[in-house]
C-alpha cells in the first residue's frame, strides 16, 4: 500500500509558553510545508483566532494567563467546531485533571519529548480528518 502524500500548506497556531519548545514545534511544522504562528498563552492564541482563520492549533496543556484546558473551554464556547483542529503537546498529561480532561474531550495529543515523526503523525492525522 502507498503511503499518502502529506497534506502541506496549513496554518497552524502554535500554543506553547516555553519558547525553545515553541520554536522546534514551529520549525518542525514549516519544515512539513506548513504557515506557523506561534503565541504563549491561550488567551494570545483566542486573541489571535479573532483576526485569523486556522486549520490547527498544537497547544500546551499547562501554561500561564489562560491554559490548554481553558482554550479549549473557550473554543467550545465562542466557535464549537474550532475544538476539532486542536491537539495537545504536553508534559504533563497524567497531571491530576489533565487525564480526564484529555479522556473526556478526545483531543489527540502527544508527550513530551516527542520526535519529529510523532508531531508529523498527530497533526497530518488531524489535518486528514477535515
Amino acid at each position: 500500500m502507498a503511503s499518502e502524500e502529506p497534506i502541506r500548506g496549513k496554518r497552524i497556531l502554535v500554543v506553547e509558553d516555553e519558547p525553545i519548545i515553541a520554536g522546534l514545534i514551529g520549525d518542525m511544522l514549516m519544515a512539513d510545508g506548513h504557515d506557523v504562528d506561534t503565541v504563549s498563552t491561550g488567551r494570545a492564541a483566542l486573541e489571535k483566532l479573532t483576526t485569523g482563520a486556522y486549520d490547527l492549533i498544537v497547544s500546551d496543556l499547562r501554561m500561564p494567563v489562560l491554559d490548554g484546558k481553558g482554550l479549549y473551554r473557550e473554543l467550545e464556547r465562542r466557535n464549537p467546531a474550532m475544538v476539532q483542529r486542536i491537539v495537545y503537546v504536553t508534559g504533563s498529561a497524567l497531571d491530576p485533571g489533565n487525564e480526564a480532561f484529555l479522556t473526556e474531550t478526545r483531543v489527540p495529543w502527544i508527550a513530551k519529548p516527542f520526535t519529529i515523526a510523532d508531531l508529523h503523525k498527530l497533526t497530518q492525522g488531524v489535518l486528514r480528518r477535515r
